[in-house]
């Protein structure tokens, strides 16, 4: 039986006054934790900023899509394929195939009409036509939305009745299999729940934790006026008038990525020699999540603030067993210290958080006997030198390429 392998991945990040993720009063997310009110970032938050990264680190056949619009996108393929038919002739077949192969609901949303009446006129104006949707967000693969193009071409050049065609149980089977296999890098990573065909679930292989800052975050608001352009001299005042709140705050991340898993969801079975796994399709989701959770952020009030960080410190670490999160190191909330006996400058929060988690990663891995098979560290400025004993110093290049061999090495071996 293989060994297992799992990625941590640490991130301390500053961002300055911004407001990156807001709850359903437009305000800051937050958190309380070690007693006090936090910043925090939703998971999800992340989760989606790292699947946009990925549109530049990873060809578009190996992502998916995530929409209740799937009989569109399918139709889409469809007609890209066989110009001469057009979207209401494919409409029927597209639907038919998306509610057997995934099990959900297909319909077509009601869309309220115009009265010319009510404009003085005679007739009744009718909406266009729109496509059938699915009841919640479906999340299909590229290469699994080709397959299911592919069936439905077949049946629409047979002249087949949608529902005549996938009675069949062979071309039901290859619906319900195009759904369930082949999957995309995001879908592998993140996930898929189905609600009304468990078959085709796929359990997560990353998990994201919320991010909370590492210290006690007070909300503030920002008042503001519009200056109208057309005002001349003699209309005084603004032309509008707002708050946005926002916070600061030094964030603590954390992912953790099951390799094996991920290899499973990748279908990334054995090559034909039947001995070592297939290795790239991992290690280039691998180093795409590296790189894309690293590099990414939510975009949420971006133009009003600019708030385009990176990180100052991320640690990943290379594990046998368990995942292990630190965010225990910031249950004491850390706080701007005074000046220490080693300089004469006072402490921000990135220095205090770097002590705190140099002091508590080695005793946590001690005390469980959790040390890592592995750890890198890229890190920036003198203010994160306190975890340069941690594990090997590189930058964020050259720890992308040595996390994805590393990955690699250990999928072609077998404990």
């Amino acid at each position: 039986m293989s060994r297992r392998t799992i990625l941590d991945v640490h991130i301390l990040q500053t961002v300055p006054p911004s407001n990156i993720n807001r709850d359903d009063t437009g305000a800051p997310k937050s958190a309380v934790f070690g007693g006090v009110r936090r910043s925090r970032v939703s998971s999800q938050a992340w989760k989606k900023a790292t699947r946009t990264a990925f549109e530049e680190l990873l060809d578009p056949a190996e992502l998916g899509v995530r929409t209740k619009k799937v009989v569109e996108a399918l139709t889409e393929r469809i007609t890209a394929r066989e110009e001469s038919l057009t979207t209401g002739q494919v409409w029927p077949m597209a639907a038919e195939i998306v509610q057997v192969a995934t099990g959900a609901k297909i319909e077509t949303p009601t869309r309220k009409t115009t009265s010319k009446a009510a404009k003085g006129e005679d007739a009744e104006e009718t909406a266009d036509p729109q496509a059938p949707q699915s009841s919640y967000l479906l999340f299909l693969s590229a290469r699994q939305l080709d397959a299911l193009a592919d069936l439905a071409i077949e049946g629409l050049g047979k002249k087949a009745e949608p529902k005549v065609f996938l009675k069949d149980a062979q071309v039901k089977a290859r619906a319900k299999k195009a759904a369930a296999s082949r999957h995309s890098v995001d879908i592998a990573l993140f996930g898929r729940m189905v609600a009304d065909n468990t078959d085709i679930n796929v359990e997560a292989a990353a998990q994201v934790a919320h991010a909370l800052s590492v210290h006690a975050v007070d909300l503030e608001t920002d008042y503001f006026t519009a200056v109208d352009d057309q005002n001349t001299n003699a209309e005084p005042g603004a032309g509008m008038i707002g708050t946005v709140d926002f916070n600061s705050a030094t964030l603590y991340r954390y992912a953790a990525v099951d390799i094996n898993r991920l290899a499973d969801n990748l279908d990334a079975g054995l090559n034909d020699d039947g001995d070592d796994r297939n290795k790239e399709p991992v290690r280039r989701a691998v180093e795409a999540f590296i790189e894309g959770f690293t590099l990414s952020m939510p975009t949420g009030k971006v133009n009003t603030f600019g708030n385009h960080t990176l990180p100052d410190a991320v640690i990943v670490k290379l594990r046998s067993a368990r995942p292990v999160s630190f965010v225990g190191a910031f249950e004491t909330p850390v706080t701007q210290g005074s000046p220490t006996e080693t300089t004469e400058e006072p402490q921000g929060h990135v220095q205090a958080a770097c002590r705190a988690l140099a002091e508590h990663i080695p005793a946590v891995e001690q005390a469980f006997g959790a040390t890592a098979d592995h750890t890198w560290i890229v890190r920036v400025g003198k203010q994160t030198e306190d975890l340069e004993s941690l594990g090997e110093p590189v930058t964020l290049r050259e720890l992308v390429t040595q996390v994805g061999d590393a990955v690699a090495d250990r999928l072609g071996k077998r404990g």
